[in-house]
C-alpha cells in the first residue's frame, strides 16, 4: 500500500473523518487487522482562517506547500488536502512536491458523473460557493453547478465556521441546511455537493430529496483506489 499524506488541521473535526474513513476502507479492502498506512501534518487552523478572511491566498498557499514537503520527505507517495476550500491553493500545493496530489473536486464530480447527474447543487463555506475555483474546475467535467442564494450562502457558511469546525451539531442548523438544499432542488439541482468536509457531520443522505455527494468520503476512497490499485 502506498503512503497517503493528508494536509490536515482544516478543521481537525474533518482530519479525524478522513483518518477514520481511510483506515475503514482499507480494512474493508485488505480485511482483518490492515490499516491505512498514511502520515498527517495538521496545520494551526486559527492562522489558516485568518488568512483566508484577509484574502491572503499566497500566505496561505505556502504554509500548505511547506506541509506538503514535510509530508513526500517523511514518505508519502500521494498526498490528500483535508479540505475543499483549500483547493484554491491546490495548484501551489501540488508544484511544490513530486508526488501526486489527488484533487477532491476532480473525485467529487467523477462520482456525480458516474450517478448519470449534471446539474448539482453546491454547499460549502463562502470562498467555495461564491470564488470560481472550485465551480470551474467541477464544471470542467461537464457539470451545470448551482449554488444558493445570498442568504443560504450566509446561513451555511456560518453554520461551517461557527459550529462544525468546533464540533457543534445543532437540529435548527440541520434545518435550515435542508431549507437551503430543497431551494436548490426546487431550481433543478438533480443532487447536492457537501462541498465542505465539516458538513458530512450535520448532514446526511436522509436530510435532502435528492442523492449527497459527500466529498470527505468520495477523496477517501479515491486515496485507497490510488494507494491500493488493482
Amino acid at each position: 500500500m502506498k503512503v497517503i499524506g493528508l494536509i490536515g488541521g482544516m478543521s481537525w473535526e474533518s482530519s479525524a473523518e478522513y483518518y477514520r474513513l481511510l483506515n475503514e476502507l482499507t480494512r474493508d479492502r485488505l480485511g482483518g487487522l490492515h490499516s491505512a498506512r498514511c502520515v498527517l501534518w495538521s496545520v494551526d487552523f486559527a492562522e489558516i482562517e485568518q488568512l483566508q478572511a484577509a484574502g491572503e491566498w499566497d500566505r496561505a498557499g505556502a504554509v500548505l506547500a511547506d506541509a506538503a514537503r514535510a509530508l513526500e520527505a517523511a514518505g508519502a507517495e500521494l498526498l490528500l488536502i483535508c479540505t475543499n476550500t483549500m483547493h484554491k491553493v491546490a495548484d501551489r500545493v501540488a508544484a511544490a512536491v513530486s508526488v501526486p496530489l489527488l484533487h477532491l473536486a476532480d473525485a467529487t464530480a467523477l462520482a456525480v458523473g458516474a450517478a448519470g447527474l449534471t446539474r448539482v447543487g453546491l454547499l460549502g463555506t463562502a470562498f467555495t460557493m461564491e470564488q470560481s475555483f472550485y465551480r470551474d474546475r467541477l464544471a470542467a467535467h461537464g457539470l451545470d453547478v448551482l449554488v444558493p442564494d445570498a442568504p443560504g450562502r450566509a446561513v451555511v457558511h456560518r453554520v461551517i465556521y461557527e459550529e462544525l469546525c468546533l464540533g457543534v451539531v445543532r437540529e435548527e442548523s440541520r434545518a435550515a441546511y435542508r431549507t437551503v438544499i430543497e431551494e436548490l432542488v426546487a431550481r433543478g439541482a438533480q443532487g447536492v455537493i457537501l462541498g465542505c468536509t465539516e458538513i458530512e457531520l450535520l448532514i446526511s443522505p436522509a436530510d435532502s430529496p435528492v442523492p449527497v455527494f459527500a466529498t470527505t468520503r468520495l477523496h477517501a476512497e479515491a486515496a485507497i483506489a490510488a494507494a491500493l490499485p488493482d
